[in-house]
């Protein structure tokens, strides 16, 4: 029996690679210190496997921004729009990387970035390969083999982790019509053989491809396309050990095309959905070996022993030991660094911190779990014992459970989820009461939160600001921003959420129910690292969480700002969440306390309320059949967040890097009089789905790309909105960036979101001259 992990995380215990990025592009440090501070991380989380006594150590789990980027660059799918950058032989590799990923304005040359979307139903955002037309591929980055010599100096006979060829090619999106992706498997399947080569011809015994779309439903070619592409390549390399891993969901239907590929071993997520080894088991060649996903890759609770060697000895029973491999649900990416560096008990309890565990306490489970598994020793059962109480003692715990708001879900019913009239007899009420012009501007929220509003925080946090001074800095700030969007025009404003750590652990802070870390950061995308709270136990609102910082706002402007929060879905998918109820129990328990949020905002005199969504689409099941009972759940939480104020307040809702033609109906039962979107790295092709459909409702399709660095010009963006006009009524319309401005610079948000407004303006008067 082996142990084996699918990836690490690879930020730095911490945060080192973000800190390090963001140097290298602000100018301040050179490219071989970037390069330095991610061998040393690589090095150190290689170390750190191999001492807990994992067996076979993953390499090219690393990345400096995204693994599909990583295998974009390596096989040469680089668009036409960068080949400027990547002929320029005094730019680096890396320069070009970062390019793709975060777009190019400078040296006189200005690229837009490769669009991002969701990494399958998690918080990590990928960026999306682009694909034309019989492309053409080569082996352009050594990044897979370089990395794996790295691994093997260090002492590591390391497993290459690589994108599976048919995943990597279903991540993307064609470029032109009438043609289809999995054409390019013949033309893309030379540079993985090309790869495999290097890698056996240094060494390499074990290569992991990761196939989570084998998870997924797949018609005929992909099936067809798998099994050409995994019997090449045993045909080509009989000696390589392979292992092809899936998860975050069963194999399902595609079990008997799974366990038949020539393939060495089959990673199962079992966490996920332990019910598939009732099919798998039955159909296991005697060649094939089974990696058993069972330490929870996603989640930070602490393994149930006892459980998990359920699963094991089952396995064990049909198999024998010698076909095992004990691993994690997934790559350790989503999950946080290490519990050893939580040390505060203020704000992490140690009762709560006992059920927790991080990646570097999974990494020690899944080798507790072979112990167990074999003839466990004496330490061994001691570990045993004392999971055995830990999860007991949560079980038990007096901190979990709250009657009342038990009581309160129980009596749920569906007028609650209902506004009182529908949209179109609520819209001209708000047209009445808001007196907004056509293509009315607006934000998404958040504005810079620039060096001096994080430390007005640390030093509030550390005692070094009274409560009074540190309410009067951020007065000030929020004045400042107020009356700036004031000057250039913008119709309706945002308070700019200086006071808010991030979107979704500000409100955890003040819910029952929820705990958190200092140094619980994952990456979401890049450098962008976020710190999920932990939903333990009954969410409730003890006090209003907004209306102090929304009324204010409102005082110091005859505009109408917006009330913002966020939604009950995306609290709930960007949390780690408690694992012993069903989540949609959850989310209805968030939903009520943001419900009671918005009823204070709208007594306080906020008569526009955005309750953000980002994470509906994302919440998604992977598997279409299980879809409707999903979003069933998902929208009513919403709706019963929003459906409690007069139709003369407007709900705002909005959702970004999602594709929306399947859930288009589902989006408009949501019934938000005014959803935003993600549009400009896409250049408005999600808005065809809304199109389509004759959306009923108001849209704010994004025309400025706020993940970029650059900053789109005023023609750029009117372009954008005659694309927006071409398929969505012109007094649907609303003018917004794609998302909040939290990470951009103001000197990027000043010149962005004036060239904005201009745009807006502009494409009123094209309208009014058309009109008449």
């Amino acid at each position: 029996m082996q142990t084996h992990l699918l990836g690490y995380p690879r930020i730095g215990s911490n945060r080192e690679l973000k800190k390090a990025c963001e140097q290298y592009w602000a100018g301040k440090t050179s490219i071989d210190q970037l390069l330095e501070t991610g061998n040393a991380i690589s090095h150190q989380n290689w170390k750190l496997q191999h001492d807990a006594g994992i067996d076979l150590i993953p390499c090219n789990d690393f990345s400096y921004y995204d693994q599909v980027l990583d295998m974009t660059l390596t096989i040469g799918a680089i668009p036409e729009r960068y080949q400027e950058i990547a002929s320029d032989e005094s730019r680096s590799e890396l320069d070009l990387y970062f390019a793709m990923a975060r777009g190019y304005q400078k040296n006189g040359l200005d690229i837009t970035a490769m669009e991002m979307t969701k990494w399958f139903d998690t918080n990590y955002h990928y960026i999306v390969p682009e694909f034309q037309k019989n492309q053409s591929f080569k082996l352009f980055s050594n990044k897979i083999i370089n990395e794996f010599i790295s691994a093997k100096q260090a002492g590591i006979n390391a497993k290459p982790v690589i994108i599976g060829l048919i995943t990597y090619l279903l991540l993307g999106k064609e470029k032109e019509e009438n043609f289809d992706k999995l054409d390019l498997v013949s033309n893309l399947l030379p540079v993985y053989i090309q790869i495999l080569t290097e890698l056996e011809n240094q060494g390499a015994e074990y290569i992991q491809f990761d196939e989570p779309f084998l998870a997924l439903d797949l018609d005929n070619k992909a099936k067809e396309a798998y099994e050409l592409v995994y019997n090449e390549i045993r045909k080509q390399f009989p000696n390589l050990k392979i292992i092809v891993a899936t998860y975050f969901e069963g194999l399902k239907d595609n079990t008997s095309l799974a366990v038949h590929l020539p393939v060495d071993v089959l990673h199962i997520d079992l966490v996920r959905n332990p019910e598939q080894l009732e099919e798998i088991l039955p159909l296991l060649p005697r060649s094939l070996s089974l990696s058993l996903g069972i330490v929870d890759g996603r989640n930070i609770w602490k393994n149930d022993f006892e459980k998990s060697l359920q699963l094991v000895k089952k396995v064990i029973h049909e198999i024998g030991t010698e076909r095992i491999l004990i691993a994690p649900s997934c790559s350790l990416l989503h999950s946080p660094f290490d519990l050893d560096s939580e040390k505060d008990e203020a704000i992490l309890s140690p009762e709560i911190k006992e059920w927790l565990a991080f990646a570097k306490q999974k990494v020690h489970e899944v080798v507790a779990l072979k112990k167990l598994a074999n003839n466990p020793d004496y330490h061994a059962l001691q570990l045993l014992a004392e999971n055995k109480k830990a999860i007991e003692t949560r079980k038990v715990s007096t901190l979990i459970h709250n009657q009342e708001v038990k009581n309160r879900i129980a009596i749920i019913t569906e007028d609650d989820a209902q506004r009182r009239n529908p949209f179109n007899v609520r819209k001209e009420i708000q047209q009445k009461e808001l007196q907004l012009p056509l293509f009315p501007t607006t934000t998404i929220g958040s504005f810079p939160q620039t060096k001096e509003v994080r430390s007005w925080r640390a030093q509030f946090k550390k005692g070094e600001l009274t409560a009074e001074q540190y309410d009067t800095l951020l007065k000030q700030e929020t004045e400042r921003t107020i009356h700036w969007q004031e000057e250039i025009g913008i119709d309706v404003l945002v308070h700019g959420e200086f006071e808010r750590n991030d979107m979704v652990e500000y409100f955890g802070e003040q819910l029952s129910g929820f705990a958190f870390t200092q140094n619980g950061w994952v990456q979401s995308y890049g450098s962008r690292c976020v710190k999920p709270p932990v939903i333990y136990g009954d969410v409730h609102r003890p006090h209003p969480m907004t209306v102090y910082w929304s009324e204010y706002a409102q005082s110091v402007t005859k505009k109408w700002v917006k009330g913002m929060l966020t939604g009950p879905v995306t609290i709930l998918q960007w949390s780690f969440v408690r694992d012993d109820q069903p989540r949609s129990s959850t989310c209805k328990q968030i939903a009520l306390a943001i419900r009671d949020e918005v009823n204070d905002l709208e007594k306080a005199g906020i008569r526009i309320i955005q309750i953000d969504e980002p994470a509906i689409r994302e919440g998604l099941p992977l598997r279409k059949s299980e879809w409707q009972t999903y979003l069933k759940w998902a929208v009513e939480a919403f709706r019963i967040s929003a459906s409690g104020v007069e139709d003369a307040t407007q709900i705002h809702t909005h959702m970004c890097y999602s594709e929306f033609n399947d859930i288009i109906q589902n989006i408009a039962d949501m019934d938000a009089d005014v959803i935003t979107i993600e549009c400009s790295r896409s250049q408005m092709e999600l808005l065809n789905a809304f199109a389509d459909f004759k959306y009923p409702n108001e849209i704010g399709p994004g025309v400025y790309d706020i993940h970029s660095p650059r900053v789109p010009s005023k023609e750029e963006m009117v372009a954008l909105l005659r694309k927006a006009q071409a398929v969505i009524p012109a007094q649907q319309l609303w003018v917004n960036p794609d998302c909040g401005l939290k990470t951009r610079h103001w000197d990027e948000t000043e010149k962005a979101l004036k060239a904005m407004v201009e745009a807006s303006r502009e494409a009123s008067l094209e309208y009014a001259v058309q009109e008449k």
